[in-house]
C-alpha cells in the first residue's frame, strides 16, 4: 500500500489517520458521557475528564495534519461514480465533521481557559487563548455542547453512508478507507 493518496485509493498515512481519529472521538465522546457515573472529586471522574481532553486536543492536531495531507494530495475516485447529488452531500458532511474536528476542541480549550484553568496535554501546558471570563465560558461550553450533539449526528450519516455505498452501491468508497495490502 502506498503511503499517500493516489487516484485510485487513499495511502496508507490517510487511512491509519482517519481510524486513529475515530478512535479519538470515540474516546472523547465515551469519557464524556460516562463521566457522570463516577462520583464529582473522584480520581475516576477526574481521570475520564482529563482522557477527554486529551482526545479532544489530539483529534484537533490530527485534524489539521489530515487536512494538509488532503490538500497535498489526490482525491481517489469512488467506482463507479456517484450521482452528483450525493457526491455534493458527501463533500458538505466532510466539511462538516472537518468542522466539528477542528471546532470541538477549540471550544472546550476555550471553555476551560474561560474558567481559569489551564489546559494539559500529557503533561505538558498549552497556551492559554483567553483569560479568566465565566460568562465567555459558559458561552463556550453550550457552543461545545451543541457541536458534540451535531456530532452524534453527522458522524451518524457518515457511517450510515459509508455502509450504504459498500452494501447497496457497492462501489469502492469502503475498500479505499481500509488498510490495503
Amino acid at each position: 500500500m502506498k503511503w499517500k493518496n493516489t487516484i485510485d485509493g487513499y495511502g496508507s498515512v490517510p487511512v491509519a489517520l482517519h481510524w486513529l481519529t475515530a478512535i479519538l472521538i470515540a474516546i472523547a465522546y465515551a469519557t464524556m458521557e460516562l463521566h457522570d457515573l463516577a462520583e464529582r472529586g473522584t480520581p475516576l471522574r477526574q481521570s475520564m475528564k482529563t482522557w477527554h481532553y486529551m482526545a479532544g486536543i489530539s483529534v484537533f492536531a490530527l485534524t489539521w495534519v489530515r487536512l494538509s495531507i488532503r490538500l497535498a494530495g489526490a482525491t481517489p475516485q469512488i467506482l463507479p461514480t456517484p450521482p452528483l447529488m450525493q457526491i455534493r452531500l458527501a463533500g458538505i458532511v466532510k466539511i462538516t465533521l472537518y468542522c466539528l474536528m477542528l471546532g470541538l476542541p477549540l471550544f472546550g480549550w476555550l471553555t476551560l481557559n474561560g474558567k481559569g484553568r489551564e489546559v494539559e496535554y500529557f503533561g505538558y501546558v498549552l497556551p492559554t487563548l483567553i483569560g479568566k471570563n465565566p460568562a465567555l465560558a459558559d458561552l463556550f461550553k453550550e457552543i461545545h455542547e451543541t457541536l458534540a450533539n451535531t456530532g452524534y449526528f453527522v458522524i451518524g450519516l457518515h457511517a450510515l453512508a459509508a455502509l450504504y455505498h459498500h452494501y447497496f452501491r457497492r462501489d469502492s468508497t469502503m475498500r479505499m478507507m481500509w488498510f490495503r495490502r
